[in-house]
Formats: C-alpha cells, sequence, structure tokens
C-alpha cells in the first residue's frame, strides 16, 4: 500500500475508534504504524498468541513483537 492510501486508512481506523467506544475492531496487520494505537495487540504464531499488551509495553519488553 502506497503511504497516501495508508494514511487514509489510519485516519479511518482513528475515527471509527473514537466515535462509538462500544465497538470492537479486529485489525489484522504486518506493518506496525497501522496498530500502535491500539487498546491491546495480540501477537500471533501459528494460531496461538505469544505477546500482548499495548505498544510501549511490548516495545520495552522486546519480545517477539520487537
Amino acid at each position: 500500500m502506497d503511504s497516501y492510501n495508508e494514511q487514509l486508512l489510519q485516519e479511518a481506523l482513528e475515527q471509527a475508534q473514537t466515535e462509538d467506544f462500544s465497538r470492537t475492531l479486529l485489525i489484522i496487520a504486518h506493518r506496525l504504524s497501522t496498530i500502535r494505537s491500539c487498546d491491546l495487540i495480540c501477537v500471533l504464531d501459528r494460531g496461538h498468541i505469544m505477546e500482548s499488551g499495548i505498544h510501549t509495553e511490548m516495545t520495552r519488553e522486546r519480545g517477539v513483537y520487537y
């Protein structure tokens, strides 16, 4: 995805998150920039959750997410 469309997608996701706090969004992404602001991030490997948390925690821990 080019940077212009990535920015449009990011803005749409942020708007969806702030419009309705009772809404649950499931975002599947390969780019960290897409999920940095999520309330909960789960790292999957072969169908198993390897780590979960928020971006700053998991970056600090330097585990699989890092």
